[in-house]
Parts: structure tokens; sequence; C-alpha cells
């Protein structure tokens, strides 16, 4: 059915929650809501449920077996696929710190993957690039090669660009290393958010950043300088800057629930954003992978990486998808149900600068949006008012 009305109890409409009520889908793209139900269109009955805005994943390297330095058009969108199955309708395939070649076949890949899709294709939508690297520093590498890692160049910025089509909209770096405010600022100017991260930066560093153009903080307290009382480090420069816009991997094994309340309340729930951090692990069975250069290994739900002797090292990533990260947020007491699913829609959309295409339920935009269960478990996802299969 090409125009029809869902019909549900709770909408998240942009400024509130409506409902019970129908929600009109016209060829493809959200219509308008009304507590009454409009005359001659087929009902879609979810009595009970909740209409959301499909997810958006702004942090993201991979799914099902597929990393976004494998370079592979096919492997982003077997990834998209199988995401959308999971409530992501949009989302930014997220490079590493890996040679600057690597790095440019990566972006052109994406671009190459979203060309080659065809009408109908059912997978997430790729709304742009996240560069989480080179620029950063070594003291919190992670999972990123400090062999590849080194100071920001708006030029090399400007290559990837190209070979991509202009896809790139966030990048990342660590602000104490040299050209960082002039790379912030000039990112800006080119219409690419920077994020601060991989840092061991100064409270006064990253707030200089800040002052340059930098508006989002990669995975809150991991890979950061840690909240001191005499040295509030980066952590303290994300709970403390005003107007940015803070990321959380929302696994409860990244960044305890504690944690992230201790966020929430400093930066508050609309400028702390969602983000899956998943590696090509996520959607597949424990064992060994690897995130570039790095064997990791999955267990318990968690990706470390694997050490020389076999024992496991570091957080590598994350197998969380959106729809967890939600269910997680709400389920602790964080915030409301409302807060967390826009947390992981509107929020997301907004910090990336990709609000004026997803994240909101509204009329003339793809109908891409979920329908939940009361306690917001994930049952459904449309994308462009379609059913995303599930088998």
């Amino acid at each position: 059915m090409s125009t029809y009305a869902v019909k549900a109890d709770k909408f998240v409409l942009p400024g509130h929650v409506a409902g019970p009520g129908y929600l009109t889908i016209e060829d493809g793209a959200f219509g308008t809501f009304s507590p009454e139900a409009p005359e001659g269109l087929e009902v879609l009955d979810r009595t009970g449920k909740w209409v959301v805005p499909g997810y958006v994943d702004t942090h993201i390297h991979g799914y099902l077996g597929h990393d976004i330095m494998d370079c592979s058009p096919e492997g982003v969108n077997v990834a998209s696929l199988e995401l959308a199955k999971h409530g992501t309708t949009s989302w930014l395939p997220t490079t590493l710190t890996q040679p600057l070649d690597q790095i440019g076949d990566a972006c052109a890949s994406v671009r190459d993957a979203v060309d080659e899709r065809g009408e109908g294709f059912l997978g997430a939508r790729v709304q742009g690039i996240f560069l989480e690297g080179p620029f950063f520093t070594e003291k919190h590498k992670g999972a990123q090669n400090p062999a590849h890692m080194l100071d920001a160049s708006i030029d090399i910025l400007d290559g990837w660009q190209e070979r991509c089509g202009g896809l790139i909209r966030k990048s990342a770096l660590a602000p104490e290393r040299d050209g960082s405010a002039e790379y912030c600022a000039q990112a800006a100017r080119e219409g690419v958010v920077t994020a601060l991260g991989h840092s061991d930066a100064t409270y006064e560093q990253g707030m200089a950043a800040v002052e340059a153009g930098a508006t989002v903080f990669v995975h809150t307290y991991n890979g950061m300088s840690g909240l001191n009382h005499r040295a509030p480090g980066l952590v303290g420069a994300a709970m403390d800057s005003e107007d940015t816009y803070a990321e959380i991997i929302a696994d409860g094994m990244h960044v305890s629930p504690a944690a992230v309340r201790v966020l929430v309340r400093a930066k508050g729930w609309d400028h702390v954003v969602i983000v899956s951090d998943c590696l090509r692990c996520g959607g597949m069975p424990e064992g060994d992978y690897f995130l570039g250069d790095f064997p990791i290994r999955l267990t318990g739900g968690l990706a470390r990486l694997k050490m020389q002797d076999g024992s496991l090292g570091s957080i590598a990533g994350s197998t969380l998808t959106m729809a967890r990260g939600v269910w997680n947020l709400a389920n602790w007491g964080v915030v409301t149900p409302e807060q967390a699913v826009r947390m992981g829609s509107e929020v997301p959309a907004v910090s990336a600068g990709i609000d004026d295409r997803c994240g909101f339920i509204k009329p003339g935009r793809d109908a891409d949006f979920n329908v939940l269960d009361a306690d917001l478990r994930l049952r459904e996802t449309y994308l462009g008012g379609t059913l995303v299969p599930r088998g």
C-alpha cells in the first residue's frame, strides 16, 4: 500500500508525544498526524504501540561481518540491510586510523555503495561518513593504530571529500595536536562537524577546540583524559561546554549506567547522543575477528583487543544496536522513554548536521519509522513506508 495510515497509542513527533491517533504515509513520505481516522485510507493498526522516528547511528564501523575499512561497496550495503532489520534507518559509516590511501579507498567505497543501490533497497540510508581518525594521539588510542596517526590537515580532508563526492559529515581529532584549532574552524566552514576524542587533552585544550568550532565529543569517557578535581580533562570539557554534543555507547559495559546519568545531568538529555560504535562482529557469534590491523575477540557481548600472549586487552568496540541502546537508557531510568527515543533519533541527526533529512517525523520526509512495544522493544521497521523484512 503506497498511501495508508498508521494507528498507534503514541507518536514521538517534533516537540511532543501525540496519540492515540493516526499518522498518514503518502507514497513513501510522512503525511500528517490526526486524532481522528482519515477517510478512505487503509489503516495499519498498531494499537498499544509507539511509532517513533527511525534510529540514526552517527558512529558505527560495520555489522554482520563487514567493516567500512574493507573498502567494499557490497559490504556497506549488506551491513545497511541488516542494520535496518534492527531499527537503524540512517547511519554514518565510520572509518578508523589506517594509512591515508586506505581511508580514501574506504570513503570512495561508501560513495560507490550508495550509487549501486537500486530502487526499493531496504537498507539503512547512508547520510554521510564519519572519519574516526587519523588525527589522534597515542595515550588514549584504544583500538586506533598509532603508527598511522598525524596532525590534522584540511588538505587531506579535502582529498577524501573529492574521492567520495562530499559525503564526509563528521571528522574526529585530538585537540592537543598541532593545527587542530585551524582544522576545526575550516572544517566547520566546509560543513563538516568536528569531534574530539582519542586524546589526552587538557580541559583548556578541549575548550579551545570548542571555541574554534568543534561540537561533538567522541564516545564520552572512553578514549579521553578523565575528570579530576584539579585537572578536568576532556571529560570535563564535554560536560562543561555549551551547545556541544556528547556521544555515549549505551551498552552498560563501555560506561556504567551511573556515569551515563552523570553525563545526562551535566549536559541535558538533548545534548547526549546514543551511538553504537559497533564493529564487524555485531550480529555475529563470539570468536576472533580483526579491527583494522588488530586482532580482536568478541566474548560476553564485548570486543577486546587480543594480545600476542592470547590475553585480552582494552575494549575495542561494541556489538550494540541503536534499538538496544535506546531501550537500555529508558530501562536504567536515566531518562524517560520519550527522551531515550529522541536520543537515538533526533539528537544524533542534529549533532551530525543531518537533521534536514532524518531523525524526525515531519511531513514530506522519507517515512522511516519504528514500531515499538510499550516498553520500547523494537517490533517493526519501515523504510520509505515499506516494512523491512526481518526473516
